[in-house]
């Protein structure tokens, strides 16, 4: 029996590929080409001329929000809510004692509420960098350091991660990074961002459920991996053998293929800059280079006439360590700039004001007996 359903792609779509879910002024995926568009400005050109401050400010005037503050209003708004989140942290690291910085994250930002006098995008974005830079020194048994309101966003989450101040070049880094990932067309965790927010829930409350899509190992919970694939390695002697089997074995290489870039991530030619700048070429660097080189052409070989090429998370894996993140906090750094772009599309999905509500096509048994559709 054949249950006709309007507009519905056959149930082979599981993972809804192609379907188009929103009209969006924010960022644009051009996986066939290897583009990515975010507010207007190629990634690269973005993160070559705007540091943090100036993405948001970019992605908040293209959701549409009024009188969004930028330039140094937002950069002392950006301060004031860091300060106003380092009260919150006694507490919360009492509540994420022995959790995952990830999880201690989502238990941070969960305590913010849904009703403040300070915009939300604000609010989370202060928070995200207070909450997982004291999770971070909190699991090296060190006490948090309190925010410096007056510095710039990636400066201060550097020097409370650290108890230090950071060069320019790893302000410049992370810098980078930040604006490169503060958006990226639908994918799992923005679309979770924009369902929530459909229902009203509140923008804390389409925060947190997007950061839960986003510890997923399929989504943002991949550089970690990479890491413990070039430990694992170990030594340039081992790259191809080391490759060999664990393709042989039907492993996945971390960071390399993307569900949506065809070609080369733009991205990762965005960190690659960023880490050969921060790093002067080291000898983890040219490592890294060395087993890139190889896995592409391990993969070529293993998976004849497929397109699978370098991805954002290798690159981010290394830039990350060279700045002295730890390996398990890389999925929050990663949320502490995706803020920026959940937020921006917790706003326009507002401005729809329309629930999302997308049906099923049923494939289980009949009460009369029928076989299903």
């Amino acid at each position: 029996m054949t249950i006709p359903v309007s507009g519905l792609r056959p149930a082979s779509a599981s993972g809804l590929d192609n379907v188009v879910a929103a009209e969006t002024r924010l960022s644009h995926v051009d996986g066939e080409a290897g583009r990515l568009i975010i507010a207007g400005h190629d990634v690269e050109e973005l993160a070559a001329t705007h540091d943090f401050e100036g993405a948001v400010a970019a992605l908040c005037a293209a959701a549409g929000l009024d009188q969004a503050p930028a330039g140094e209003a937002l950069r002392a708004a950006l301060g004031e809510a860091r300060e106003a989140a380092f009260a919150l942290v006694p507490g919360l690291l009492q509540l994420a004692a022995g959790a995952p910085i990830t999880e201690g994250l989502r238990t941070g930002l969960s305590l913010l509420g849904d009703e403040a006098d300070a915009p939300d995008h604000i609010r989370l974005l202060g928070a995200a960098a207070v909450f997982t830079a004291a999770l971070c020194r909190a699991a090296e048994g060190k006490a948090p350091v309190a925010p410096d309101g007056q510095a710039g966003h990636a400066e201060d989450f550097l020097h409370m991660l650290r108890g230090e101040p950071a060069s320019a070049a790893e302000i410049d880094a992370l810098n980078a990074y930040m604006v490169t990932v503060s958006d990226h067309g639908m994918n799992a965790s923005t679309f979770t961002a924009r369902v929530i927010a459909a229902t009203r829930a509140g923008t804390v409350s389409a925060i947190v459920g997007a950061l839960c899509a986003l510890k997923g190992p399929l989504h943002g919970g991949a550089p970690g991996p990479v890491l413990d694939m070039l430990d694992e390695i170990g030594a340039r002697e081992n790259i191809e053998s080391w490759l060999e089997h664990a393709l042989a074995g039907g492993a996945r290489l971390m960071g390399f293929g993307h569900r949506v870039y065809k070609v080369r991530d733009p991205r990762a030619d965005v960190f690659n800059k960023a880490v050969t700048i921060l790093t002067n070429g080291n000898e983890r660097v040219r490592f890294a280079r060395d087993v890139e080189v190889a896995a592409l052409a391990a993969l070529r070989k293993a998976k004849p006439g497929s397109r699978i090429d370098t991805n954002m998370e290798y690159y981010t894996a290394v830039l990350l360590e060279a700045l002295g993140i730890p390996r398990d906090a890389v999925t929050s750094v990663f949320a502490m700039a995706r803020i920026a772009g959940w937020t921006a599309h917790v706003m326009e999905q507002e401005r729809v004001g329309r629930l999302i509500r997308p049906q099923s096509v049923y494939v289980g048994p009949w009460p009369d007996g029928r076989a299903a559709a």
